[in-house]
């Protein structure tokens, strides 16, 4: 069981990342870890979760990174999941949430409301259990953070990307909302928890830039850039990221 000493920070943070494969999961597990955080990674495709932690344990140099299969469209699947955590740290210290997905069409009258459907599950459905599950948890914890990624078609959403834009307006906004469940009962001067949401454009990693040398992939935000700007959010007071939207991207 990880030690109680635990003040704040990432230095000995017992942190949960959900959908945590492919390669911004691996960067992410590999910065968490290397600055000192228990990290607990979660996907549903097993073969891609186990890819992604061994990289990123062997990139950390043998750090502390669990793979534990969990699906997170099962609330009580997830909150199983998030009081193990506890159970077995003595404590939950963050949520990093990277579940992904895109669909979308060539026009908007082309929209398909089955893309729709698949998008709630993985970008709404997914949110609102891992923040039901881990609300409490973060709010025992001296540093619990909340952390969801999303993307600036949120904010200016275009014809063939209705469904996407809207999923992840919605799982933004259950995010601030966490984020002022956390300030209403958190104590007077302000809150020990945060949820915050960090804004791309798309993400990039080597075997993009590897396979299309010559895209310059202008306003997407590199998988590690992306895990250092996670990490600084245990780094900030929860006063200044709770309820916030921190834009990695140009704003549309």
């Amino acid at each position: 069981m990880t030690t109680d000493t635990y003040t704040g920070g990432l230095d000995g943070a017992v942190i949960a990342v959900a959908g945590a494969g492919g390669p911004a999961g691996r960067a992410v597990l590999q910065r968490l870890a290397r600055a000192g955080g228990h990290v607990v990674a979660a996907d549903a495709d097993p073969g891609r979760l186990a890819e992604s932690v061994d990289a990123a344990r062997y990139d950390a140099g043998g750090a502390d990174i669990t793979g534990e299969i969990v699906d997170l469209l099962d609330l009580e699947a997830t909150q199983d999941w998030a009081a193990r955590i506890e159970k077995d740290h003595g404590r939950v210290d963050g949520l990093v949430h990277l579940v992904g997905g895109w669909r979308g069409s060539a026009s908007f009258p082309e929209t398909e409301l089955s893309d729709w459907d698949a998008l709630h599950s993985l970008l709404i459905r997914t949110v609102q259990n891992t923040s039901l599950a881990f609300h409490d948890g973060l709010m025992r914890s001296p540093g619990g953070r909340y952390v969801l990624i999303s993307a600036a078609g949120a904010s200016a959403p275009t014809a063939g990307n209705a469904a996407y834009a809207a999923a992840k307006a919605a799982a933004e906004a259950w995010t601030l909302a966490l984020g002022d469940s956390f300030r209403k009962l958190g104590p007077e001067d302000g809150p020990t928890a945060a949820a915050t949401v960090l804004v791309i454009k798309a993400l990039v990693h080597d075997e993009m830039r590897a396979q299309r040398p010559n895209a310059k992939f202008a306003g997407f935000t590199d998988v590690h850039d992306l895990a250092n700007a996670i990490a600084d959010v245990w780094n900030t007071s929860p006063q200044e990221v709770n309820g916030t939207r921190q834009w990695l991207t140009p704003r549309p």
